[in-house]
């Protein structure tokens, strides 16, 4: 009986489940590690397998290759590039700014003698309703002040 008791304390789901976390850890932090370790530090680990020759040759035909880029023209080109857009732009938003403004200021004026006229308009119609209504009150008080005496 004894050993039946063993077996039942020891295989618990309980700890069943603790070691399955451990594990889960474990296997985390394993991939964590792969993860945040950079592609240089790898590939310096694994070039610590060459030898001596191998080292000189690789070294020496990443010297050639970087020898061989044209840096000076590609400088040049970029300058050229650099220069392609900043002029147009600066030519092109001076165009655009001023047509913009004189635009902007004709509009203005347009809107200013067309608002003047039709306000001036809409002010004589609102005086003529204004004194009208102001007619109609002086007659109605006329009318109920005489009919209450």
């Amino acid at each position: 009986m004894e050993v039946q008791q063993w077996w039942k304390l020891r295989f618990s789901f309980k700890s069943a489940t603790i070691l399955v976390c451990f594990l889960n850890i474990i296997t985390a932090i394993f991939l964590l590690h792969d993860f945040f370790t950079s592609p240089y530090t790898r590939t310096k680990l694994s070039t610590a397998n060459y030898n001596s020759a191998q080292l000189i040759y690789i070294k020496e035909s990443e010297e050639i290759r970087l020898a061989m880029l044209p840096v000076e023209l590609i400088k040049r080109v970029k300058e050229i590039e650099q220069e392609g857009y900043t002029k147009p732009e600066t030519a092109q938003k001076k165009d655009t700014k001023q047509t913009a403004a004189v635009d902007l200021s004709k509009r203005l004026k347009d809107f200013r003698s067309v608002n003047d006229a039709s306000s001036l308009k809409a002010l004589e119609e609102w005086r003529k309703r204004k004194m009208e209504r102001a007619k109609q009150r002086e007659l109605e008080k006329n009318g109920t002040g005489s009919s209450q005496a």
